[in-house]
C-alpha cells in the first residue's frame, strides 16, 4: 500500500465536519437542506473511496491494541461524538472512541477523560 497522504486525508475529513455543521444547523424544510445533504453524501462517499481502506487500517491498529472485541467501523462513524467500544482494560464500561482533525487525531474518552491513542506523523 502507498504511503497515506495524511494532508490530504485530513483535509477531506476537515470539509465533512464542515458540511455536516452547515447541516446541523439547517431545518428539514430548508431549502438548502437537500442540497446540503446531498453535498455530504458525496463528500462521505468520495472519503471512503480515496482513504477509507487507509483509515480503517490504522484504525484496526488502535482497535487491536485497546478493543480489540469491538469492531471497525467506516471511518467517518468516528467523527463527532464518535462510537462506543469496549476497551479491553475496563470492560462493561462506557467508553469512546473518536477521530479528530487538524492535526488528523484518535482519542479514546472513559469517564469523562480522553487519552490521544494516535496521531498522523507520529
Amino acid at each position: 500500500m502507498a504511503e497515506v497522504d495524511f494532508k490530504a486525508l485530513n483535509n477531506a475529513l476537515e470539509e465533512i465536519v464542515k458540511v455536516r455543521a452547515e447541516l446541523n444547523k439547517l431545518d428539514y424544510d430548508n431549502p438548502r437542506y437537500d442540497e446540503e445533504e446531498e453535498k455530504l453524501h458525496d463528500l462521505e462517499d468520495d472519503f471512503q473511496e480515496n482513504f477509507g481502506r487507509a483509515l480503517e487500517k490504522i484504525l484496526q491498529q488502535v482497535h487491536n491494541q485497546y478493543c480489540p472485541e469491538s469492531d471497525v467501523l467506516m471511518p467517518i462513524a468516528y467523527l463527532g461524538e464518535g462510537v462506543s467500544v469496549e476497551l479491553k482494560s475496563q470492560p462493561g464500561k462506557d467508553a469512546r472512541m473518536r477521530l479528530d482533525v487538524n492535526p488528523l487525531r484518535i482519542f479514546i474518552s472513559l469517564r469523562g477523560k480522553e487519552q490521544l491513542v494516535w496521531e498522523a506523523g507520529k
